[in-house]
């Protein structure tokens, strides 16, 4: 027989029950069908997924007890039925079989129970389904035994009695013992210093996010540490995801490639494609790289990622069965025999649908932001992996600042696609539901409601599109003023020694302008959507419920159309809101996998361009054969014709003019340049050292030793030999002392030679020297060739290629090339050359008297001074002020810590704890309380209107029906339709008053970012990294621009509304006070443990982030080298640990907001039980208008509840950014540029007379003095020369008078002004200074020299005759429009120094200092100079900071410095006479 279902006596009745058939039958069938059926299924599953074994715990043996005492039960019960009630059986099978099903059902569970624990399944989602079924349905006859036993009493069938409950209560026992995680496998606890909890949370914890909970309790105790986080799952650390990855996308590019040489083959038969037809192709190729850049993606995260998808299909399930209930429930309400209990049975239902929908749904979310944390990892490593093997004509293409947006910006978009994918095909299905359950309600009027829609939507398509273009406009010009900054920051010493911050500043404030009007017209247009969504609601309603009553006067809305159409239509607003947002998203994220793709599908240095091989016996290790290069493949050749054979051990020179291409032989060698035809070979390992030296920000030592261990006895040959060891007596913290990027606390000498120790140290058998003599003084260098470089060097057995311009080396060299115009013009020893008489020999001749002293130097007295090298090294102003200002503090100031002494960068700091309430104070006393006040009034206004269009379509929904009518539906509707017009406007009103305030505040603290910032001293930028301060100009100043005003918009509203949603309910139903206010207690309590974690953890994340990015940058500057050495794998694994190290504080701040989620929904959903209870309860009082309108709007609570907490940490979380904004208002600043009303004459300085008087100056409070006592008297036009040794004070002198330091006693005086008294500008402006650096902005070759367009193109001209560039410029396309490339790249360095001479030209004031600026330059081009100097410059007073002391032998003075003092003072031939320190310097450089 058929189990039964007797609706009379289930349904229609105030007492419901199910038929003792139907218990036994169904109620114990449904656990065991469900078990036995997908059992095998589970089976195989476990089979395939093998995760080590679990031993025996004290749980599991737990559950065997106890399923061994539930399947005994069952065959107790089949005997006792057999023995005792036989002579039922006849009638009822069923009643046996049903106890022995059940045993055997039991005995399954447990053998699952084992294999599970066989195969380390630590928590068991489906054995915790089984047994929540097995608990549901034993409800029923729970309450039937229980209905019995109160009837009859338990006398009657004691037994009976006695076995059901004990066997209930065990199956809770099962039921509440598989909540909880098994232990781990054996052997899988490898000691992981602090693991992440959800590998051992249970089931149940993972779907509440529980197991996050200890981090929100420790974050709410204390501030959260980086050492609180979790370390990264195994399956989330980059080396697993993009060891994978890497595969897959190095197929993807072949074929690629492969694509493109088919279609250039097939074209390469035609002629030339047209400029359209090529730009087309362009584009093809960026798209198609794009595509394949998802689809790779997408293999590799996709299952995941439909396992999340999964999760959303079943919430929108739930979603749409809620109105339903809501429907059932409010015509209950209308029928006055219903029994009480359905009302409950509903309200229940609600309750439990709710809670499943938002279990759901952030379950979904979930795995959409670990799949998007995953996308970033894998995305971060390709490109990081592809800018150390991009070949110099791709890497021209972007600056270093486009690599690295590419890594922040484009990634962080792409994993907005990630969580708003779904949406683009989910929203359209969610729209179409919604409307046919609205049809279903109100029949064809619901067209209305979609003709409504279809109107919104191209409005907002329109908008978007709008915004879109706005958007771009607004990146041009951020991306500018990032750029701009960024140089701005390198060139920092510059602009201050010139005075240039204003033309500058000017500059960043123009991109500034057009960024925040692109922005402004932005918002405005975005304000007009945004009043559309939220007034989308009012509208579709306002359309369906208007038709509808027009239609027919005999259509009446009833509570239960009015509220549950609303109900749709509020699910309704969540996909039309997503849509057009998951549109723009879905673009912006191919707009940026484009640029991703074309990115890393740019063109690689190929690897045949150098053939590599091993060390042999062979004669020759460096080969080149008729080698034609070029920089790019379409590009002109920079080197024709070249042959070079370079014998084992050799040392070859290689000389020729600026820009002749010896760089480029080097780099040709590397294999860095194209290879048009010709053949490449070395032989060994190879060891470079580049023009320009590249220094990490990282200790002395780690920069020498590159990765390799240290061997102590050859480190310390290799300091010794590279002329190392004075410098790191001097330095704070010796060679543990921290170098700060770009190495800008070393000199350019000590930065050359720590370059060319890390390339000595290596062991390598090939060198390639570029230029490493060129920043040290001439018997430094000579030094350094004879220890190093030379036939007696370290390196003498190594094969040597040196490029170089000291013409006293060259008798030493095995071989020379003489490059002319990128062709080898001669080749020979020096002897072969010179009897030649070629054109090398004619330069020698011209330049040996210059140079012959020297080269005769006295090798008697080189023993003894090398113990002391007198001027080590001269000390420059590279972007530091030397070392001096790290020194002095290692004897004297002992209390510093040893650890810190080293230590100059700040890291970043994490602020801990909340936000200050200064920050908001500040923030809103920026926008000003007059723009407050009517923003607060508007918001109220808004939610009134709100709030009184739906109590009044309560009133109308309870209006009675008189003949199937009701009266005046014309004037209710006109009512309806003014007051939700009311708040649309009013919603237009407060969002475009809230953006045009939040421009006001991000202009205004831009501006004092900005300003502070370019006050701030010298000392600020070498203790702050620049990737600090890129990312407060950049992040900061964005999150100002659009997140705050964001987070504001959207939290007042929803605070406003959850306000007016209390309202309602407590109209409806007063009593609902007792709930609410628990409830909010217990929501106050749960945010406030959330915002300390989230903020905490957003800081800690904004922090790590920086690391990353300054990684990022010195990788892509220094890949030449990385490369030369082949440290990529060590680079690779830095940048792995980088972004790991972020990762760590990125997953557990979105599990933060998972959690707060989950557990305010059980909060909301409370409300809805509340209210919907309550509404039961008061049935024979409440209307159903006011039922419905207070059920329909608690639903809401939820979402309200949660979006309230997210925009409130989003506004906490952003407005940490006005926090690190504001930092540096703080910080010490310079002091003014210009003194108001001050009386300085404006040809002043007139005769150029300089006079200190017990001058002294020190670099940091604390520190001894570096100028002790300096009195002296330089009058007008006279040449005065400043020589000492290392850290004697040289530099200082000149840092003292251009106040990059202040004096910390005595006086300056210029031309009897006391220099302390004016502005910073004055003075800078009106002294001159050729610095030793020279550092050109991007922008035009006359903005290099003019910024503020002070002078004619005629007295521009003529500066660049005066410094020898004019042939130069007037041969550039643009001529002094020339645009230079970010640094001056496009220039050589010889160049670049030359228009720092054409500056000083052009200003022509009366005093110049000048630092040796003739390092990197040839001699030809050093003559240049220095005989411009003497002629220009020769009514002028000159300082020059000398390290060839033949520059100042002609000098009417020199002055010898020695540890702050001036030692000796007079004209050289005196002081040669004198026979003091200066004459043993001049014997020393062998000049007596």
């Amino acid at each position: 027989m058929l189990p039964s279902l007797d609706w009379n006596r289930t349904w229609y009745t105030a007492n419901p029950d199910l038929t003792q058939c139907f218990q036994n039958t169904v109620l114990v069938w449904v656990p065991c069908f469900y078990l036995w059926l997908l059992a095998p299924f589970y089976c195989l599953h476990l089979y395939c997924h093998d995760r080590g074994r679990i031993s025996m715990s004290c749980l599991c043996t737990a559950k065997m007890v106890l399923g061994f005492l539930l399947a005994s039960f069952g065959f107790v019960e089949f005997f006792y039925i057999l023995l005792e009630r036989s002579q039922e059986i006849q009638q009822h099978m069923v009643f046996l079989l049903g106890p022995i099903i059940r045993s055997m059902t039991v005995i399954l569970a447990l053998c699952i129970i084992q294999l599970e624990r066989i195969r380390g399944c630590r928590s068991s989602v489906f054995l915790f389904l089984f047994w929540v079924l097995a608990v549901v349905c034993s409800l029923v006859p729970l309450r039937a035994k229980i209905q019995l036993a109160m009837d009859e009493g338990i006398a009657s069938d004691i037994v009976r009695y006695i076995a059901f409950f004990s066997y209930f209560t065990i199956q809770l026992a099962e039921l509440f013992l598989c909540c909880f995680a098994d232990l781990p496998p054996e052997g899988k606890n490898i000691l992981e210093k602090n693991p992440c909890p959800v590998k051992d949370a249970s089931f149940l914890s993972k779907i509440l996010f529980w197991w996050f909970t200890g981090l929100v309790v420790k974050g709410y105790r204390s501030p959260l540490e980086a050492e609180d986080l979790w370390t990264l799952r195994d399956e989330d650390t980059s080396q697993k995801i993009i060891s994978e990855l890497q595969q897959e996308w190095t197929a993807e590019c072949a074929k690629l490639q492969r694509q493109e040489k088919a279609l250039a083959s097939g074209l390469a038969l035609g002629s030339r494609l047209p400029d359209q037809a090529q730009l087309l192709r362009k584009l093809q190729k960026e798209q198609s790289s794009g595509f394949f850049l998802l689809r790779t993606l997408a293999r590799n995260f996709g299952p995941y990622f439909l396992t999340g998808t999964l999760c959303i299909i079943f919430h929108d399930a739930f979603m749409f069965a809620i109105p339903q209930v809501l429907s059932l429930l409010l015509s209950f309400m209308r029928d006055d025999d219903a029994p009480l209990w359905k009302g409950y049975f509903y309200a229940t239902l609600m309750f439990l649908l709710s809670c499943l929908q938002s279990l759901f749904n952030h379950q979904y979310m979930y795995m959409c932001f670990t799949v998007g944390m995953r996308v970033k990892t894998a995305v971060m490593g390709l490109v990081y992996r592809k800018s150390l093997v991009i070949n110099s004509s791709a890497r021209r293409t972007c600056t270093v600042g486009e690599i690295v947006n590419l890594v922040s910006a484009d990634t962080q978009k792409l994993m907005d696609f990630v969580v708003y994918f779904n949406a683009v095909w989910l929203a359209p299905i969610e729209i179409a539901l919604c409307l046919f359950f609205l049809w279903q309600h109100l029949g064809p009027s619901a067209l209305a409601g979609i003709a409504t829609v279809i109107l919104i939507f191209p409005l907002n398509g329109f908008i978007a599109k709008k915004r879109s273009k706005l958007q771009e406009v607004q990146m041009k010009y951020m991306d500018g003023r990032i750029r701009l900054m960024n140089e701005i920051l390198n060139g920092i010493k510059i602009l201050k020694f010139y005075a240039w911050e204003k033309a500058f500043l000017e500059q960043v404030l123009g991109y500034r302008e057009k960024e925040l009007k692109a922005l402004k017209k932005s918002q405005i247009l975005y304000s007009i959507s945004i009043a559309s969504f939220n007034s989308s609601s009012f509208l579709i309603a306002f359309a369906m419920f208007g038709v509808y009553v027009m239609i027919d006067a005999r259509n009446v809305l009833d509570a239960q159309k009015v509220f549950v159409s609303m109900a749709l239509i509020n699910i309704l607003k969540t996909p039309l809101s997503q849509l057009p947002f998951a549109i723009s998203t879905s673009m912006q994220a191919v707009v940026s996998l484009r640029r991703l793709g074309k990115y890393l599908c740019s063109e690689e240095l190929k690897t045949d361009n150098v053939s590599k091989a091993p060390l042999t016996s062979d004669e020759e290790q460096v080969v080149v054969d008729n080698g034609t290069f070029s920089w790019s493949a379409e590009g002109p050749p920079c080197l024709r014709r070249i042959n070079v054979r370079v014998p084992r051990g050799s040392l070859v020179a290689v000389v020729g003019h600026v820009g002749s291409g010896k760089s480029s032989l080097l780099s040709a060698m590397l294999g860095e340049t194209e290879k048009r035809n010709g053949s490449v070979s070395v032989k060994g390992s190879v060891a470079y050292v580049p023009q320009q030296a590249w220094i990490q920000n990282a200790t002395v030592q780690d920069n020498i030793t590159f990765g390799r261990d240290k061997l102590k006895s050859w480190y310390n040959r290799v300091l010794e030999a590279c002329a190392l060891v004075p410098d790191l007596d001097i330095l704070p913290a010796g060679d543990a002392t921290e170098i700060g990027e770009k190495g800008l606390n070393l000199s350019g000498g000590q930065k050359q030679r720590v370059s060319l120790a890390r390339a000595v140290y290596r062991k390598a058998d090939v060198y390639l020297l570029d230029d490493p003599l060129s920043a040290v003084d001439a018997h430094v260098g000579q030094h350094i060739f004879d220890k190093v470089i030379g036939p007696k060097g370290v390196l003498r057995d190594k094969t040597r290629v040196l490029v170089t311009h000291g013409m006293s080396f060259l008798p030493q060299a095995d071989l020379i090339l003489v490059l002319a115009e990128g062709e080898i013009s001669e080749s020979g020893s020096y002897q072969e050359l010179l009897s030649r008489n070629g054109a090398f020999a004619e330069f020698i001749h011209t330049f040996a008297n210059t140079e012959r002293k020297e080269s005769v130097m006295q090798r008697a007295g080189s023993r003894r001074s090398n113990a002391r090298l007198s001027m080590i090294d001269f000390m420059p102003f590279s972007r530091d002020l030397s070392q001096e200002q790290l020194i002095g503090g290692d004897t004297t100031n002992t209390n510093l810590d040893p650890e810190d002494l080293g230590k100059l960068t700040q890291a970043d700091i994490a602020f801990t704890g909340r936000v200050r309430l200064e920050m908001y104070k500040k923030y809103f006393k920026t926008i000003g309380l007059a723009l407050i006040m009517p923003i607060v009034f508007l918001y109220a206004f808004q939610q009134g209107a709100s709030l009184a269009y739906n109590y009044w379509l309560s009133m109308w929904a309870d209006d009675p029906v008189v003949n199937g009518t009701q009266i005046d539906t014309d004037l209710k509707l006109a009512v309806f339709g003014a007051l939700g017009l009311a708040q649309g406007i009013a919603i237009f009103g407060t969002t475009v008053a809230i953006s045009i305030c939040g421009i006001i505040a991000s202009r205004h603290l831009h501006m004092e970012l900005l300003i502070n910032v370019l006050r701030s001293p010298m000392s600020f930028f070498e203790s702050t990294p620049s990737g600090n301060l890129l990312n407060r100009f950049a992040k900061d100043i964005d999150a100002i621009d659009c997140m705050v005003p964001e987070g504001l918009k959207m939290m007042l509203s929803y605070v406003f509304k959850l306000m007016e949603v209390c309202i309602i309910v407590l109209i409806a139903t007063p009593f609902a006070a007792v709930i609410i206010l628990p409830l909010s207690i217990l929501y106050a309590c749960v945010q406030s443990f959330y915002v300390a974690t989230s903020c905490q953890l957003r800081r800690l994340e904004a922090v790590s982030r920086s690391p990353i990015y300054t990684h990022f940058n010195e990788t892509v500057q220094g890949a030449s080298v990385i490369r030369a050495f082949g440290e990529q794998p060590r680079f690779i694994l830095q940048a792995n640990q980088r972004v790991d190290f972020n990762q760590t504080s990125y997953f557990p701040r979105f599990v933060a907001t998972r959690w707060l989620a989950v557990n305010l929904e059980f909060v909301g959903n409370g409300v809805v039980l509340a209210a919907a209870i309550l509404s039961v309860m008061g049935k024979s009082t409440l209307s159903p208008g006011i039922v419905g309108l207070a059920v329909s709007h608690s639903l809401q609570v939820t979402g309200i509840l949660s979006w309230i907490v997210r925009a409130w940490t989003d506004v906490e979380n952003n407005i940490v950014s006005v926090e690190r904004v504001n930092e540096y208002a703080e910080t010490a600043k310079e002091a003014d540029w210009t003194i108001e009303g001050s009386s300085l004459p404006l040809a002043w300085p007139q005769n150029g007379t300089i006079e200190f008087q017990d001058y002294g100056l020190q670099y940091r409070k604390g520190l001894e003095l570096a100028l002790k006592g300096i009195t002296l008297n330089v009058p007008e036009r006279e040449k005065v020369g400043i020589v000492g040794r290392t850290g004697a004070g040289k530099s200082s002198l000149a840092l003292g008078i251009f106040r990059i330091l202040e004096a910390a006693k005595g006086k300056i005086f210029v031309d009897g002004v006391n220099i302390a008294d004016i502005g910073l500008h004055d003075l800078r402006s009106r002294i001159t200074i050729i610095p030793q650096d020279p550092v050109l902005f991007s922008g035009s070759l006359r903005m290099n020299l003019d910024p503020f367009d002070t002078y004619s193109d005629e007295e521009v001209w003529s500066a660049l005759e005066l410094a020898h560039l004019k042939n130069f410029v007037s041969n550039l396309p643009d001529k002094l429009g020339y645009e230079c490339s970010e640094g001056g790249e496009n220039l050589s360095l010889g160049q670049r120094q030359l228009v720092c001479l054409a500056r000083a030209l052009l200003r022509k004031t009366k005093i110049l200092v000048l630092d040796e600026a003739t390092a990197a330059v040839d001699l030809e081009t050093d003559m240049l100079i220095q005989s411009t100097i003497r002629t220009q410059f020769e009514d002028c007073t000159v300082l020059t900071i000398a390290h060839r002391l033949n520059t100042i032998m002609d000098y009417t003075r020199v002055i010898v410095m020695d540890r702050g003092h001036i030692s000796e003072n007079d004209s050289p031939a005196n002081l040669i006479a004198q026979r003091g320190q200066f004459y043993r310097m001049c014997r020393e450089a062998g000049l007596v």
